[in-house]
């Protein structure tokens, strides 16, 4: 699968776009089966470990998980789906240099609550050398209005990077009364399973809850162009970095652009690593929240 012109203008104008119905059936069905069994063990757990960050509904008789973290580094299946053609080939035109995939995760809302995102950015996370990073998204289940779908502010990618923190502490989430854009604006993200999406690492987004009876999955990789490097930090040492290049040669000499950054530091000593939901909890003025 390649990209249209027009798909990459809309792109570059926009900093999103979706393309339904570009995983197949037998790809849909493969991710499924991998997701359920990294999931199956859940209803032994009291607390979220490396592998799956709970809900906070979860019980061991009701099992509820809210994501499975990095599945790239716990299952053979998810660390070659990072190198999936159909995804490569979509990309080759918006990282020429070489792609690296920078991490990995399953977002699972459940039926009838699954918890909400605040608004941010993905560049608040991960600043780069350059600003050829993005995420790809597959939904694993079709995703409506009342699914809560991934919403995304159309041309804030070129825009400012906005302050995540809290209490002086990054909490991954932007204060909506600080912030000076039009939440009404907002597009969401939404179509059939298998339907893939691809937004800018400094677009603004986020998600509201799912209030449906019917789950919403949606499997997202980062990537970062070859020659875009990390300037927080180098996740797993050098020969880590090296091994996520999925296509393209390595590349030693960064190339640097004038974009803005905040270093997404320190953080709060109770947070919960690799929990988007709990770092995000520090935030006072929630947006979807008092949206519901």
């Amino acid at each position: 699968m390649t990209l249209s012109q027009d798909q990459l203008d809309h792109y570059d104008e926009h900093g999103y776009v979706v393309i339904e119905n570009a995983a197949p059936k037998a790809h849909l069905d493969a991710i499924i089966a991998e997701v359920e069994r990294m999931i199956a063990g859940a209803d032994q757990l009291t607390e979220s470990s490396d592998l799956l960050d709970l809900d906070p509904a979860h019980t061991r008789q009701a099992p509820r998980v809210r994501r499975i973290k990095s599945p790239h580094l716990h299952s053979e299946y998810f660390h070659a789906h990072a190198a999936n053609e159909m995804i490569l080939n979509a990309l080759d035109p918006i990282l020429p240099s070489g792609i690296r995939l920078h991490n990995s995760k399953v977002n699972m809302k459940s039926a009838g609550y699954g918890e909400s995102v605040e608004w941010h950015q993905d560049w608040a996370f991960y600043p780069h050398s350059n600003q050829d990073v993005l995420a790809v998204g597959i939904y694993l289940d079709d995703c409506g209005p009342e699914n809560g779908p991934m919403m995304v502010l159309p041309g804030s990618h070129k825009g400012p990077v906005f302050d995540h923190h809290a209490q002086g502490y990054f909490c991954g989430a932007m204060d909506p009364t600080q912030c000076d854009l039009d939440f009404e604006k907002a597009v969401p993200l939404m179509g059939p399973a298998g339907t893939m999406t691809i937004h800018h690492a400094r677009l603004v987004h986020g998600s509201a809850y799912n209030t449906s009876n019917k789950p919403r999955r949606f499997l997202l990789q980062s990537y970062a162009a070859a020659d875009a490097w990390p300037l927080h930090e180098l996740k797993g040492g050098l020969d880590a970095y090296e091994d996520r290049l999925v296509r393209g040669e390595q590349c030693m000499r960064p190339r640097m652009e004038d974009v803005p950054v905040r270093i997404p530091l320190p953080f709060r000593p109770d947070a919960t690593v690799g929990s988007i939901y709990d770092n995000q909890s520090g935030l006072e003025n929630r947006y979807f929240d008092a949206a519901e």
